[in-house]
Order: structure tokens, then sequence, then C-alpha cells
């Protein structure tokens, strides 16, 4: 008896918002390259077509009418016959926008099926601009736009929440956060006996977020048994987001297809050769009671075999363990695809780092160490495209091969030493051996020349030097004196920026990166417009935990072992002068909290959603072993008294590649004021009256 089987193909694809021109000549490629796999249908990711990162474009007409013009082409084009297509695209229905899948089969458009759950949390805004279509409903005449008329073989077509019932295989959708909701739609269509469920996905990186995903996945495929389709975009889009593919294939909770979580091909296309005969021998009896109480749905009915026809010579994929990367590797990896997508895009030249010999300037010289390295790779495996971008970056002739990491980082990465008087041998040895491991253009600059200028101008006017604490000096001097080395930095950093190229007789402008981390940016201990000050920030959303497994990891498996040396190291700013009986300035001494303290602030406060008193009373469950009620509380006021007086500092953060949920972006993820009562008097006082009846009896 011959079994079902089908060839199925769904894809990761770098898409860039609003390049309809490109995002349409990968589309067209990841459906050639499902053709060259004999699949029957091809899955992309959500919004495909227009990038999902399109923010309030979405509010613009030109942006659903573009969209629609891509797809006119690829009807027109032949790209959909005799092959089931299913693109994400932003589509109008009267007065609503709607995020959807549309799917195609030859000159016919199947079926419209826009979004039912929204993601609005977080990075998420789609309640801005999409609006939710109720479960259960299906408009049957939906009227394609005129310029589709002379293209598409009906003018009209189904929209809304049905299935589509092939002559021997059954397809359901669906769109990203709806894998996620109570209510999965897995369940219902399953149920209705769907054997395959395809998911358009925009999912950004997150660390160990790609876990969470599979598991969701498995476990839905698992319990009922199925075929499930997962297609991601992945790469910088034009944001401080990274999606990081992850593009999965699983039939009965069993991996049988998997694409890279981080990667630099454009486009990639994965296939499995389903028995579909499997998804039924593995349901239940009581599933099948069940199925026979559920609700119907919607079906559509289509003449089209999904299945091969005298397949018996056709392999059925088999089953293996999912491939997951370490949380080390992601927190290097997952930022590496994203500076090469945001260089190769911006056209710069490349980097530049103010590179102090310190943790967190030292991981950010790390991650571009690792870009280098995956570039030349892809360049060495024979990756046309990467080599393309390479060699117009770099500058390469065309007999010069790219082959060196550390040759490749030389042209496309600077690292500067920006040296004051309070600057020691330690951090100025440690920055020169990275940046050699590296391969950087490395500079070494003294710019106590700068600062005593302004300090100068400032005197000039006011009749008085300021002085440093350690030089009899008030606290308000020592501050303004370390704040003027900072924000010169930044300002040097700029300058090198643009001259370094024309001094080294090369084209173009270098991005400048900021390396300030999330726990520092939570607590106010940086300096506005420094160092943490840049073009774009590949650590800001990494705590001080993420950075140092950054620097193991680069130091065991990048090559990078004066990294070692960095981590073995007190972080010091170096902004005050170094005297006899003058303490050493260690960040975590002036912060007066320990980094791991920090975490757990950031964690509580963002992810827990918790104000001062709420997580008081959680840290007093989870502290209450090793400190008193009143230790407690005071850790609790001190952080958010210094979050509260530097919380104006986030409006101005460089825009900081996206890590982890408890971002301190007030841009887009962490929408609070910035100008705060730095009393919490209400708050402060419940505190108070807590700590009180902890301790008396």
């Amino acid at each position: 008896m011959a079994r079902r089987v089908a060839t199925l193909a769904t894809c990761n694809l770098n898409q860039w918002s609003l390049d309809f021109s490109g995002n349409l000549e990968r589309i067209k490629h990841s459906i050639d390259e499902a053709r060259k796999h004999r699949a029957a249908y091809r899955g992309g990711p959500e919004l495909e077509i227009t990038g999902y990162g399109c923010e309030d474009h979405f509010l613009e007409r030109d942006t659903v009418q573009h969209a629609w013009e891509c797809l006119k082409d690829l009807i027109q084009t032949g790209y959909t016959d005799d092959i089931v297509c299913d693109v994400g695209m932003p589509i109008r229905y009267g007065e609503c926008l709607y995020n959807c899948r549309v799917v195609m089969l030859n000159r016919r458009i199947l079926l419209i099926r826009p979004k039912m759950s929204l993601a609005n949390d977080d990075n998420y805004r789609e309640k801005r601009y999409f609006t939710a279509w109720q479960e259960g409903r299906l408009a049957w005449d939906y009227h394609l736009p005129s310029l589709l008329h002379g293209v598409c073989e009906f003018h009209s077509c189904p929209f809304g929440d049905a299935a589509l019932f092939f002559k021997d295989a059954s397809l359901g959708f669906e769109i990203c956060e709806e894998l996620y909701t109570p209510n999965s739609q897995v369940n219902r269509l399953r149920l209705a006996g769907v054997e395959i469920i395809s998911n358009g996905s925009g999912s950004l990186h997150e660390v160990k977020k790609l876990n969470t995903r599979l598991e969701h996945i498995q476990q839905a495929s698992k319990n009922w048994g199925g075929v499930y389709l997962y297609a991601n975009q992945k790469g910088c889009d034009g944001g401080d987001l990274n999606y990081d593919g992850g593009t999965c294939i699983v039939k009965n909770g069993s991996m049988v297809a998997q694409a890279s979580q981080f990667g630099l091909d454009d486009v990639e296309v994965i296939a499995a050769h389903v028995d579909l005969d499997d998804v039924h021998s593995g349901r239940s009896c009581s599933f099948r009671d069940q199925s026979a109480a559920a609700t119907v749905i919607n079906k559509i009915y289509v003449d089209f075999n999904l299945c091969h026809s005298g397949c018996s010579g056709l392999r059925v994929s088999p089953e293996f363990e999912p491939r997951i990367n370490d949380p080390e590797e992601e927190l290097i990896q997952g930022p590496a695809c994203w500076l090469w997508d945001y260089l190769r895009r911006s056209g710069a030249s490349g980097y530049l780092l103010p590179l102090s010999g310190g943790a967190d300037s030292a991981a950010t010289a790390t991650i571009v160490g690792a870009m280098c390295q995956k570039v030349v790779e892809a360049c060495v495996q024979g990756n046309k495209r990467v080599e393309h971008e390479a060699r117009r970056i770099g500058g390469y002739q065309s007999n010069e091969q790219i082959s060196d990491a550390k040759e490749f980082a030389h042209r496309i990465f600077a690292t500067i030493y920006q040296a004051t008087e309070n600057s020691s041998m330690h951090t100025r040895r440690r920055a020169a051996a990275l940046a050699k491991e590296i391969g950087s253009y490395h500079v070494d600059v003294n710019i106590d020349l700068a600062v005593r200028a302004v300090v100068k101008v400032f005197s000039a006017f006011s009749k008085i030097v300021p002085r440093f604490q350690a030089r009899g000096g008030t606290m308000r001097e020592d501050l303004a004196l370390q704040n003027i080395q900072a924000r010169l930095r930044m300002v040097v950093g700029f300058s090198f920026s643009q001259l370094l190229p024309w001094f080294r007789g090369t084209n173009g402008f270098l991005l400048v990166l900021a390396s300030a981390n999330v726990d520092e940016t939570l607590r106010g201990y940086m300096t506005k417009y420094d160092c943490s000050s840049g073009d774009i920030n590949p650590i800001g959303s990494f705590n001080k935990a993420d950075v140092h497994r950054v620097l193991k990891w680069g130091s065991v498996c990048l090559g990078y072992t004066s990294l070692s040396d960095v981590l073995s190291a007190a972080p010091t700013a170096e902004l005050r002068p170094i005297m006899d009986g003058i303490p050493e300035q260690v960040d975590e001494a002036e912060m007066k909290m320990t980094y791991a303290e920090l975490q757990v602030y950031g964690k509580l406060r963002r992810l827990e959603r918790c104000g001062p008193v709420s997580m008081f009373q959680k840290l007093m469950n989870k502290w209450s072993d090793r400190l008193s009620p009143v230790q407690i509380a005071e850790k609790v006021k001190s952080f958010f008294t210094y979050y509260a007086i530097n919380r104006h500092k986030t409006t101005t953060l460089t825009p900081a590649y996206h890590a982890a949920g408890y971002a301190v972006d007030d841009r887009r993820c962490d929408h609070r004021p910035f100008l705060y009562n730095t009393a919490w008097t209400w708050q402060f006082q419940q505190i108070d009256e807590m700590t009180h009846a902890e301790v008396e009896p």
C-alpha cells in the first residue's frame, strides 16, 4: 500500500525593513531552493515582504501597496506555479490592517489568513499597527486589489480563520505569537484532523529563547501528533533587534529538519520528506473521542496533491536531537551576526572601539573579532555574497584572497586606547594585547592635552582651578574632572572614526561602538555622553555575568588568550589619580552595590514588574538567610534612589543589541518616566514599616 509522503520546505530569511526589491529577491531564491528539494509547499517568515521591523511605516498606505506589488510579481513571474507558496505581508481589510499569511497556488490565492493573537509586550508593538482577527470568522469574498486582476485567476479569495484540505493532506496555520497563547490554534486544528501546521514567525533573539521555542513546538507536535513547520526571520532588519532564525520541521515531537540559529546566509531553506500516515498512527483513542466532539473549523478544499505519487523510492527524513547553542555562544554569535548586517547595510567601512583594557570594551572587541572570523570562514567556504560584501567593505583588490581573520580585522576594525595621567600600564598592556590577537588597527593616544584645555577654559572664566578630592578638592570638583575625561574620550573616538580612514588612505567612515553593560546603565554608573555613547552598542543588554561569560568563551573558543588577564582584573574607571592612602577606584565599591545584586534588581524591576515595596518583599524571601531586614531595606532603597536619580541617562542610550528581557532602553523596550521623586516617600515609608515589623519581636 502506497504511503502518503510529502516534501515540505520552510526557511530562514534575512529580510530588511522596506527593502522591497531585496526582500522579493530573497523570497524568490527561497522558492527556487524549495523546488530543488521537490517540495510541494514553501512556508516563510512573518511579514517577510515588508520586513517585520517597519514599525510606524506599517501605518503608511505605501507600505501595503508595495507589498501587493511584490505579491503580483511573485505570481506573474511563475513562482507560485505548481507549488503552494505561503508568504507574510500586511493587508488592509475595511478600516483595519491585518498581519497576514497569503497562501497561493498557480495563479490563485487560496487563502488570506490574518493573525489572531498579536504580540504586544516588551519590544513588540503589534497592536499599534494591526488588528487581531476573530477566531472562527471567515469572509469568503475578499476582493483583491485591481493590480492583481489581470494576474490572478479569480478576483476574490477567502479571508480569515480556515485550513486548507488538499486531495491527500491538510494544512493549517499559526502566526508567531499564536504558538505561545493558552488557547493555541494547534489544539483546534489537530482535533479537526489537520496534519500539517505552518508557523511564519518574526521571533527576536534573547539568550535561551530558542530553547523555549523548541519546547513549545515539540510538545504541541508530540501531544497531538502531526507535522509542524516553523519559519523565522534572521539578522538585523534595521533596528536593535536580531532575529535568530532557528527554522525547523518537527514530526510527532521529533526534529526532522533544522536550520542554523546564527549564520551569514541571507536565505537558508530546509525541507523534509514526511510520512503523513505516521501522524494518524500516533493519535490516541482519547484524541479521537475529543476530535469527534470538537468545534467544526472552516475548511477550504483544494484540487491539488501535496504528497508524491509513486514515491516508493523516496526516503523519509530521519529524526535527530535538536541542535542548541550554549548561552555563551549565543551571547557572542548573535551580536556578531547583527554587527555584520549593520555594517554591510550601513555603508560604513568598519568599526571603531574605544578599548580601555577593561571587561566591557574587551567583550565588545571579542564580539567584533568573532564577526571577523565568521565572515572569513564564510568566504573560505565559498559564500560568494559574503565575499562580495567583505571585499567591498575591506577594500580588497580582485587578486587578493580573504582567508585571514586577523588581516580582515585590521582592515575594518580600529581600536583606540585613550590614556590620561590616571591610566595604568596594566590597562594599556591589556588593550594592546587583545588588539594584537584580534588583529585590529590599534591606536594608543594620550588625551591629557585635551583635558587640560577644557579645564583651562573653565578656569579662564572662573579664576579658580577644580581639583580632585585626593588633592584637596570637593566631590563636585572630583566628579566634574572625571566626567571631562570620560566625555572627551567619546569626542576623540568620534573624531578618529572619521579621520582614521583618511589617515590610512582608505575610503569611508567608521561606526563607533559603545560598550556600556545593562547593570551599570540600570544603576546610572556611567557618564552621560561618555564611551557608553556611540553609534551602536553590542553589549547594551548584557549584565556583568554575561560579559564575563563572553570573555571566558572568547578566551577558549576564539583563541584570544589575553582575555584571561582582563577577567582577573578588578573593574575600575581609572578617572582619579592614584595616591598613597587613597583606595583604588573600584566599580563595585563606588556603586555601593555588587554586579550580582544589580542583576537581581534588574530582573525583579523589569521582568517581575516590582516596585520598591514588592521588591523588598521578594528579597526578604531570597536574602533573609544572610541579611537582616534593615540591610535588605537599605539595599532596596539605595538601588531605587540611584535608579531614579540616573534614569534620565537612559533617554540618551546608544541603540543596543537586545539579548535580555530586562534591558533599559527608554526608546522602545522600557517605557517609564525619567524624572522621578527620588525620595520614593510613600513606598519607602511602607518598607520602613515592614522592616520594623520584621525586626520587632
